[in-house]
């Protein structure tokens, strides 16, 4: 649905429920707030949360909506779950309409079907091929991740977080990985990709350089929270970084805010909501591990590179530099795993593209542990 959007138009919100206890309100735009849980701490759709979608550009009125869609959108908005006849579709006089339309209904019909929006989820993914535009998946993923860290007040765990349903772009400084939100990023600067993405994350801007890139650590969290616009900040995914003791002395420490510490500890909790086990997922500078069994990539690429240490038993890859993250997963109870592979260690890995950019498939942890049975 993305190239056929259009201007979107207000949307007076309705039936605002105050259904889920409230902390501090982040991703306003998450639409969890007009959730409710069920009893087994999933998220249902309401009608409040089905309208936000009407909002959207792709299916906001515009001025040169027809008279078929406005009385679609207005029909839409008294009763969000009303059925609607194919032919209702068909009459939208632009075609761009009617297939938005007839992404956004199959869209509803399916989560209305499913009951939650993790019965939906789950659903599409194991369904094989997906058939629906991305913006629906990431919305609804976005939903059930701040459902997940609802209560956290960690603020480099919510924007490790943010790392599950919006995609980045990846900046290599002086030994640091660092992740960008890839809209707010382009938003900010809009003379190139990646160029001026550098100069928006020196510590001292020129004064040309466009403000509001910060990287989040101890001292810069607060404002997190306090922010219009979460996604501004850098999480920095480095875990690890030398110090040097003098006498040609270094040692290696782990990071007190690492991004990618935080990372592990979402992914442990995006575990357990979904397939109701306990895993534990830590950081590694790298895998030597002669009894490796068993891996998950986080990404399309992530997954070629670790196919492709595995298949060489070694820790190098052609393209090392890629492999921006490696994580191992141990579970807390070994019979929740397939017998033949029970207390072996699952390796995770994270890697960005050749135009250093990042886009999450969470849904492979859910889809590949090796789990004693089906969940």
């Amino acid at each position: 649905m993305g190239p056929k959007c259009r201007r979107a138009a207000a949307l007076e919100r309705r039936d605002r429920p105050t259904i889920i206890p409230a902390m501090r309100d982040i991703w306003p735009g998450s639409g969890f707030r007009e959730l409710r849980r069920d009893d087994h701490g999933w998220l249902v759709a309401t009608d409040a949360y089905l309208r936000l979608f009407l909002a959207l550009p792709q299916l906001a009125l515009v001025e040169e909506s027809c008279d078929a869609e406005r009385a679609l959108h207005e029909a839409l908005l008294q009763a969000p779950s009303r059925p609607v006849a194919p032919l209702d579709v068909l009459a939208l006089a632009d075609p761009d309409a009617r297939d938005n339309y007839a992404h956004y209904l199959r869209f509803r019909d399916g989560l209305l079907a499913a009951r939650t929006l993790e019965a939906w989820y789950l659903s599409v993914f194991r369904a094989g091929a997906i058939d629906l535009p991305p913006l629906f998946i990431d919305r609804v993923a976005e939903a059930i991740v701040r459902n997940i860290v609802d209560g956290c007040e960690d603020a480099i765990v919510l924007r490790a977080a943010e790392l599950l349903f919006r995609p980045q772009r990846i900046a290599l400084q002086e030994g640091r990985v660092l992740a960008v939100d890839r809209e707010a990023a382009d938003r900010l600067n809009d003379a190139g990709p990646l160029d001026p993405l550098g100069r928006l994350l020196r510590r001292e801007l020129a004064e040309d350089a466009t403000p509001g890139l910060e990287v989040l650590n101890a001292d810069t969290a607060e404002r997190y929270f306090e922010a219009s616009e979460r996604h501004a900040f850098v999480l920095d995914l480095s875990h690890t970084f030398g110090s040097d003791l003098g006498h040609g002395l270094v040692i290696t420490l782990a990071r007190a805010d690492s991004g990618l510490k935080a990372l592990g500890r979402v992914l442990e909790l995006w575990v357990r909501h979904f397939l109701g086990v306990t895993v534990r997922v830590e950081p590694q500078a790298r895998v030597d591990d002669p009894a490796w069994r068993w891996h998950i990539g986080l990404d399309v690429d992530a997954t070629a590179l670790l196919n492709e240490l595995y298949l060489k038993g070694s820790a190098e890859t052609t393209d090392p530099a890629r492999l921006i993250g490696l994580f191992r997963l141990d579970f807390a109870d070994r019979r929740a795993m397939r017998a033949d592979l029970a207390g072996k260690p699952v390796y995770i890995g994270l890697a960005m593209t050749e135009a250093q950019t990042l886009k999450l498939k969470p849904q492979n942890l859910l889809l590949d542990l090796p789990l004693a049975t089906a969940c």
